[in-house]
């Protein structure tokens, strides 16, 4: 006697735990990339007078980034809206440029922000390189 009904083990359902090790993998993979770009970008944060614990913050790391680069930190929160987000990031990259220009970088050094953004962080987070201090305006005199 042949049964043509509902078979549930069919191959067609995924199981709940290879799901679950999944999506664990992957946040677990989130979390340290996360930590290790925070970690990075105080280090670049620190050389330019910004608190470290700027780099930690989501969005704010992205604003101050922004104005370390000489463009408006507003373009961080439309990194957040469909389709603007895409000129935003534009944004990001000429910062990025502004950045590496100011600590005395070639301009190809943006390829590496593009491209290679954790070896851009490291490369500015841990050489010698120095931010440039701001002149002080003379005071008139009396």
């Amino acid at each position: 006697m042949e049964y043509y009904g509902y078979d549930a083990h069919n191959g067609d359902t995924v199981d709940p735990a290879v799901t679950a090790s999944v999506l664990l993998f992957f946040g677990l993979f989130w979390l340290v990339s996360y930590a290790i770009s925070s970690f990075l970008l105080g280090r670049v944060f620190k050389k330019a007078g910004v608190p470290q614990w700027a780099a930690w913050v989501p969005l704010y790391n992205m604003w101050k980034l922004l104005e370390m680069g000489n463009q408006h930190g507003y373009w961080a929160i439309f990194a957040l809206l469909p389709f603007v987000g895409l000129i935003s990031i534009i944004f990001v990259y000429i910062a990025m440029y502004h950045i590496g220009k100011k600590l005395g970088k070639e301009d190809w050094f943006v390829l590496l922000a593009i491209f290679l953004p954790l070896v851009w962080m490291i490369w500015l987070g841990f050489d010698d390189s120095k931010w440039p201090s701001r002149k002080k305006e003379p005071t008139p005199s009396s």
